[in-house]
């Protein structure tokens, strides 16, 4: 439903763009949220954004507009974009917001649109983009309600009333002490409900779970998750509240990392395909194909020392792409599980040996199930010859044994990757399908060699 929505608005948008229909033009400006018209303004061609563009007036639209546009499109069309207009966008946007767009410009644009912002504004944005890209404190909104503890509810609604209203997202209280240091939070709602000559320190909650600005914006990311909060305040070392880090954000964090994650186990790096050039593409993708091709040619050896054996018995070649099929599938899956629990926090270190023997359990049990499915089908096929039992049963211990040992080694290696301190989304796909591969097919050989040669 929304995709044929961003279409109609798409194919609207063209039609009066090649009409010069301005008026209707700004209406649908003023009716459409940016996160959709940054979707159609993709699909238009770049002279089209240009005239689409001189038609928003409200920087604060800019910089939403900005904030939701894909990034290789927002570093191409903001070198077009009149420099008064992008100042005045980045005065208006969210210091976090801004700290992360002015971190993909190149340095001299970035340091030349800060020395034109306001102060304050360019200030709190400077201090975002000193922290690491993966730390909290890039992320951090520095708008919050911070009051002090003696504060009673009615003060606190009359501030909210006066003060702070341009804080973007006022989901939490945070009350301080005297010294400026954080000591508990309340909720809007339990704001309300209190009566209102109640002090902030009587009804406020003093387990706060907090990080630091130097603490890895995927670790804010679980805890978020984890205790299902809109926001996670973010303290110095003197626990003075510094930022916070909101469900927006971490809704971003949690989209890209299982991003990168997937295109790393795929092998093809932590960009899109869309945004990869051919020749990047091809230098990331050429060292984990290596290690499949280098996989496939221990293969081609390990089936060669067994020729004596495939000439005789023929039919054994054609079970080969079924074992190392189901050895590499369920290996994948064991792998994408753990590398997905370590992510996520829910699989630890110390859980190495629960995990790995439940994976193992799981494989050695559908092993068994598929092979004697196999064994049963190899009987069926080769039941006019000799050995149609001996080769199910070496088709049926071919299946068990790859498909144990494949989910063995796809739930150890990312813990043993993460153990030493390796990301286990990086090398986890291309080493277990490669190794599984080459286990399969020695393993099955191996077997035949045994039952069919007695």
């Amino acid at each position: 439903m929304q995709n044929e929505q961003i279409k109609i608005l798409t194919a609207s948008l063209k039609r009066l763009l090649r009409r010069g229909a301005t008026r209707q033009l700004q209406n649908i400006i003023k009716k459409t949220h940016m996160a959709d018209l940054a979707i159609s303004f993709k699909e238009l061609s770049p002279d089209n954004r240009q005239r689409l563009f001189k038609l928003i007036d409200d920087p604060e639209q800019i910089g939403l507009l900005f904030s939701t546009l894909e990034e290789t499109l927002f570093q191409e069309f903001v070198k077009k974009v009149d420099f008064e207009k992008l100042v005045d966008a980045f005065d208006h946007m969210a210091s976090d917001d801004a700290a992360t767009l002015l971190s993909l410009l190149d340095e001299e644009l970035s340091d030349k649109i800060l020395s034109k912002m306001q102060t304050e504004e360019s200030d709190n944005v400077e201090q975002l983009m000193s922290y690491g890209e993966d730390a909290a404190g890039s992320l951090m909104a520095t708008d919050f309600v911070a009051l002090e503890e003696d504060v009673n509810a009615k003060q606190v609604i009359e501030a909210l009333q006066s003060k702070y209203l341009d804080v973007e997202m006022p989901f939490y209280i945070y009350v301080i002490d005297e010294y400026g240091k954080l000591v508990g939070v309340s909720s809007l709602r339990q704001l309300v409900v209190v009566q209102p000559d109640l002090p902030l320190k009587e009804f406020m909650a003093t387990d706060i779970v907090s990080v630091k600005p130097y603490t890895d914006r995927e670790e804010v990311a679980r805890l978020v998750s984890r205790y299902d909060y809109l926001a996670v305040p973010v303290v110095d070392d003197d626990n003075r509240i510094v930022g916070i880090v909101t469900v927006d954000d971490v809704i971003d964090i949690l989209h890209e990392a299982a991003t990168e994650d997937i295109l790393r186990m795929a092998g093809v790096g932590e960009e899109f395909v869309e945004t990869q050039t051919v020749l990047r593409g091809t230098k990331t993708r050429l060292p984990w194909l290596m290690a499949s091709f280098i996989g496939g040619v221990a293969a081609f050896f390990i089936i060669g020392g067994f020729e004596e054996d495939l000439i005789k018995f023929t039919s054994l070649a054609a079970f080969i792409p079924v074992i190392m099929g189901m050895g590499g599938n369920i290996g994948t899956q064991s792998s994408t599980i753990v590398v997905r629990g370590i992510a996520t926090g829910r699989i630890d270190i110390r859980d190495f040996s629960k995990v790995v023997l439940k994976e193992f359990s799981v494989g050695a049990l559908l092993g068994i199930v598929y092979g004697l499915f196999i064994g049963i089908i190899a009987s069926i096929t080769f039941a006019s010859e000799p050995f149609s039992l001996a080769l199910a049963a070496v088709v049926g211990l071919a299946i068990l044994l790859s498909m144990a040992i494949a989910a063995l080694v796809g739930s150890m290696v990312p813990l043993i990757l993460e153990r030493l301190r390796i990301d286990p989304a990086v090398a986890t796909g291309p080493f277990v399908t490669t190794s599984i591969d080459i286990v399969s097919v020695y393993g099955y050989l191996i077997i035949a060699s045994w039952l069919l040669g007695s």
